[in-house]
């Protein structure tokens, strides 16, 4: 089985917003000896040849700040006229599936992806998106991770077609940019200026009338076919959030 990975590296980047700053502290070896001293093993007990264990610490990371899956926590306070399922209350066999690619590289900058788009792709390529598969938006625009153009640039899903996918009995998607929308800087101006309050966020919304789980910041998309694997997005189980980074991966017989 060929295993492919789905998720970017854990980390800052310079082109990253500063609210999604990742903090990781690297412990050398070393500081384990004065671990064990402290909790009461003599020098003279160590291994021989013992040099220690190195240990990490996660000091500031949202749940949203790399590759993760949002809870219908995260879109409103309820769904479907019901409590929002948190991160670790949404259902596992949602997390793992068929896959199916949905390439929309050819989206334009700041134009949405809409149910037409979707639909003239599946027509030309006689594909169908099937119940509980796991859907996957390609638009490229994951050649611009480690750079401000991540969180200021792409395509994105619109209303409609969120709400058409989870009308064919999907639970989960993804999408390999920054945001499921189209990019947040380019829908706070146009919202201002065109005085419009449904334009804003306006696919995660659709949550609070259809329960769903979207993942973002995917990557290596280009390295599938457009079906004939599986996807595995299991969710760190953090009590009571909104997301959680996920190690997200397709799999797929050699």
């Amino acid at each position: 089985m060929k295993i492919i990975d789905l998720s970017k590296p854990i980390q800052y980047t310079k082109g990253d917003p500063w609210f999604m700053r990742v903090k990781i502290k690297h412990k050398p070896h070393r500081k384990a000896k004065l671990l064990l001293r402290y909790l009461g093993l003599p020098t003279r007990l160590f291994p021989k040849g013992f040099v220690g264990w190195a240990d990490d610490t996660i000091q500031k990371m949202g749940v949203h700040s790399t590759t993760h899956i949002d809870a219908p926590w995260h879109y409103a306070p309820t769904s479907e006229g019901k409590p929002a399922k948190t991160i670790d209350e949404v259902p596992l066999d949602w997390c793992f599936g068929e896959g199916i690619v949905i390439d929309m590289k050819h989206k334009p900058d700041f134009e949405a992806i809409t149910t037409k788009d979707i639909k003239d792709f599946l027509e030309k390529h006689q594909l169908e998106i099937k119940p509980g598969m796991i859907v996957l938006i390609k638009t490229g625009r994951d050649k611009h991770m480690g750079t401000q153009a991540f969180f200021e640039k792409g395509t994105g899903m619109s209303a409609e077609a969120t709400s058409w996918i989870i009308d064919q009995g999907v639970k989960v998607m993804g999408i390999d940019q920054w945001g499921w929308d189209l990019p947040l800087p380019h829908l706070i101006e146009r919202a201002k200026k065109e005085n419009d309050p449904n334009l804003f966020w306006e696919a995660h919304l659709v949550g609070r009338e259809k329960e769903y789980c979207h993942m973002e910041q995917l990557t290596n998309l280009d390295a599938l076919p457009y079906t004939g694997f599986k996807v595995a997005v299991f969710p760190l189980k953090i009590v009571g959030a909104s997301a959680a980074p996920a190690r997200v991966v397709a799999m797929m017989e050699d």
